[in-house]
C-alpha cells in the first residue's frame, strides 16, 4: 500500500509492505526501502542510513520476532518538509523487547553478534519499541536529513 497523506505544503508519504518472515523477506525490505526513498528524491546520506536501519530491524524481526505463518510489516513515513523519515518494523513477538548491547550488562564485549541495535542507535536520531496489538511489537527509528 502506498499513499500520500494530504498536508499543508509538502505531503507526508507513507509506504507500507507486508513481508515474509524469512531472510529473503528481510533482504526485500531493504531493497524496497531504498527504491521507495530514491523514487521520492531523498538525499543519498539519508537513504544510506535508512538502508542500514531497515536491514537491521528487518533482520531482527526475522530472527527474533518470527512466528510461523506470520509476516512482518515495514512502514516508511517520509515528511520531506521536516526532513524526517520514520522507519517502523512490526513483528508478531511482543514478548521479546529489544535492547541495545551497550545497555545490557550481560552483553559479551567479544561476541560476534548482538550489536545491531547499537548500529541503529548510531545511525538514527532516536528509536523506541511500542506494542503492536494484539501480541506484537513495532520498533521505530527516526532519522533526520542533515541536508534539509
Amino acid at each position: 500500500m502506498n499513499h500520500a497523506t494530504p498536508d499543508v505544503g509538502t505531503p507526508v508519504h507513507t509506504y507500507t509492505q507486508l513481508l515474509s518472515s524469512t531472510r529473503r523477506g528481510a533482504r526485500l525490505a531493504r531493497l524496497l526501502a531504498v527504491t521507495e526513498l530514491r523514487s521520492r528524491g531523498v538525499s543519498q546520506d539519508l537513504t544510506e542510513r535508512a538502508e542500514l536501519v531497515v536491514a537491521e530491524l528487518a533482520a531482527n524481526a526475522v530472527l527474533h520476532g518470527r512466528v510461523p505463518g506470520r509476516c512482518f510489516r515495514l512502514t516508511l513515513v517520509l515528511d520531506p518538509a521536516a526532513g524526517r523519515l520514520r522507519v517502523e518494523v512490526s513483528d508478531a513477538r511482543g514478548d521479546l523487547r529489544p535492547l541495545p548491547c551497550l545497555t545490557d550488562p550481560a552483553c559479551d564485549p567479544l561476541a560476534t553478534t548482538g550489536r545491531g541495535l547499537t548500529l541503529v542507535t548510531a545511525l538514527a536520531d532516536q528509536w523506541d519499541c511500542v506494542p503492536y496489538p494484539p501480541s506484537g511489537k513495532t520498533v521505530r527509528a527516526e532519522l533526520l536529513d542533515a541536508g534539509a
